[in-house]
């Protein structure tokens, strides 16, 4: 299978690669940034790279759109494939958004945190998909494939539900170890100290419902802890926020 790439950045480097890899031939490379554009291209070893409407229509079996999720209307707005299928790597980012581009459209999204310059390499990436037709599902599978082992339908309402869910369980819970982090360095207390708690939980959770994991002051209703902690992050007002605001929410019976 041929196919070429729109944009250059994360996922289109994991996607590119990956693909590489699994004995697919990469055509051409095309972005805003052609210097980037031609950057990629080198990498996967494709002839042709350029700005976003160099691409013609035929000249790949797929084109990959792997722009920001604000991006990908007004690109496929520029595109109007007969022959190339058209796939766009957003989970919260309908398959509307692409049809009137192409004849054959399809999703392929990776519920995982993917960074150009530290790739993972194992296959245990789920990725939803979604297709128009019946030539794009056979497509997107293929592509799918190539990258995890992990691979299921999900319609875009349902990837919507769980696009919310990944925020929260990883960009949301990062950045509570981030200010974890600066409460331990403002109080010359070593970041590492937590990590064997942290390594726990995420372990328990394999194994059990985190609901019925939950543990602490809040689950306790232990008033006294709660407000010291409230008190403690007096000088940091948006942190005592949200420490009320998931204390609210654990202790909520919903």
């Amino acid at each position: 299978m041929t196919f070429s790439i729109i944009g250059t950045g994360n996922i289109a480097w994991f996607f590119g690669q990956r693909l590489v890899t699994g004995r697919h031939h990469c055509i051409g490379v095309y972005s805003r940034n052609t210097d980037a554009a031609k950057q990629l291209a080198d990498a996967l070893m494709a002839q042709k790279h350029g700005a976003t409407t160099d691409f013609t229509d035929g000249d790949a079996d797929i084109c990959i759109l792997a722009v920001s999720d604000a991006a990908i209307e007004p690109v496929a707005s520029q595109l109007s494939f007969s022959k190339t299928m058209l796939i766009h790597t957003a989970g919260a980012v309908g398959l509307d958004a692409i049809q009137g581009a192409a004849k054959d459209c399809a999703v392929l999204w990776p519920v995982y945190s993917i960074l150009k310059n530290n790739p993972p390499d194992h296959r245990n990436i789920p990725c939803a998909w979604e297709a128009s037709t019946k030539k794009a599902e056979t497509y997107v599978q293929s592509v799918g494939h190539a990258i995890t082992d992990v691979l299921f339908e999900a319609k875009h309402e349902q990837r919507k539900w769980l696009h919310l869910s990944a925020v929260i369980s990883n960009n949301f819970i990062n950045h509570l170890m981030a200010i974890c982090e600066r409460v331990c360095a403002e109080n010359n207390l070593p970041f590492s100290t937590l990590l064997p708690i942290i390594e726990q939980t995420f372990e328990r959770i394999k194994h059990a419902s985190p609901k019925n994991l939950q543990t602490g002051p809040a689950i306790r209703k232990d008033t006294n802890t709660i407000e010291e902690h409230i008190n403690l992050l007096g000088g940091h007002p948006q942190w005592r926020e949200v420490y009320k605001a998931i204390t609210a929410s654990i202790q909520s019976p919903g």
